[in-house]
């Protein structure tokens, strides 16, 4: 197993995400492997409708259950019929195009939880643009096309909530200025740049949420993208977040944000996982009860080059042993979405 800076090593100490989040728009759920299966189900790849192109998320199935390294996921990705996987480190590449795979959207390299210190804190500058760059050449090296970032934590020592705050001008101007440059840069590599919303609201778990994270207003994220004044700099628009944050989801994504990546944590409470067909015993994620959601996400998706991440389930079964299941995507979408600027 390759060892990534980027949510490894501060996940796993805390001990985050017993089980893995399930995402997806469901109008059914597959089972891919159970340890009843014959032989030629467990090597019978799933057939997707095409419409949306699907990711697994890396730390998700890394940090916690079995922690499976880059070879296994990508073997599990491609029988759930994904694309991609995301969010690891570019020495793990290799493995992923090897399995004819790609990578939606690459980590930004930084160590421990790399939302914390970010782009809003000039202190943390250097490390965090040496860092992201190092990830924009790798992806660039490989034909990827995105890169996540993250505004960071309001208080001027991230960690320390008495250090003082940051205003939010003062964070959205240090984040406009180093989006300049790393679009730059990215730009010479035709790499995006992707901001990620984070909700401040959930403390119930260090993985629903993040108290202190600036960048928890979907429109002040936006507005920092479109400040930079490039086609490179792009917000990461994640559904469960912002629900929680902002609501009006699918009113949201008819705005026309500059977004590239989408993103939706699972819970039977936003539609994702239908009760009844597969039941979540799992405390639920978001208030978001519309399946609509998603629907929507695949009709801006038709007509763009962004990719929607996926984190599957593991779940165990009865019998001791470990399921995957994929969800499958809505085969139509309103017209009305793929007029939108989302392209």
């Amino acid at each position: 197993m390759s060892s990534h800076p980027t949510f490894g090593s501060h996940f796993s100490r805390r001990k985050v995400l017993a089980t893995a989040i399930a995402a997806g728009a469901a109008s059914a759920l597959h089972p891919i492997t159970h340890p009843a299966a014959s032989a030629a189900e467990k090597a019978k790849t799933v057939v997707i409708k095409g419409n949306i192109k699907q990711s697994i998320v890396f730390w998700c199935f890394n940090v916690s259950g079995d922690k499976w390294d880059i070879e296994k996921q990508c073997q599990v990705a491609k029988q759930l019929g994904c694309v991609s996987i995301e969010l690891g480190d570019h020495k793990d590449f290799p493995v992923i195009k090897k399995h004819g795979l790609t990578c939606a959207i690459a980590g930004n390299r930084m160590p421990g939880a790399p939302f914390m210190r970010g782009l809003n804190n000039p202190d943390y500058h250097a490390e965090v643009i040496a860092r992201t760059k190092e990830a924009i050449d790798g992806c660039a090296e490989y034909g990827y096309g995105n890169v996540i970032a993250f505004t960071g934590y309001k208080w001027k020592k991230a960690e320390d909530p008495n250090s003082g705050e940051i205003s939010l001008e003062e964070g959205a101007n240090n984040c406009v200025k180093a989006l300049k440059e790393l679009c730059a840069y990215a730009d010479k590599k035709n790499v995006n740049i992707c901001v990620e919303h984070l909700n401040t609201r959930d403390d119930s778990h260090p993985m629903k949420g993040h108290p202190g994270y600036q960048g928890d207003d979907i429109d002040y994220v936006a507005n920092i993208a479109r400040r930079v004044g490039s086609p490179r700099a792009k917000i990461l628009f994640d559904i469960y977040h912002v629900q929680i944050m902002n609501g009006d989801v699918i009113r949201r994504i008819e705005h026309q944000l500059p977004a590239d990546h989408a993103q939706a944590a699972g819970d039977r409470l936003q539609g994702l996982r239908r009760p009844g067909i597969h039941p979540d015993p799992r405390p639920a994620r978001g208030p978001d009860r519309s399946g609509q959601t998603l629907r929507r996400v695949t009709a801006t998706s038709l007509r763009r080059r962004s990719q929607h991440s996926l984190p599957t389930s593991r779940e165990n079964s009865a019998a001791g042993g470990q399921r995957v299941v994929r969800v499958d995507f809505f085969q139509r979408a309103d017209r009305l979405f793929q007029q939108l600027l989302f392209r």
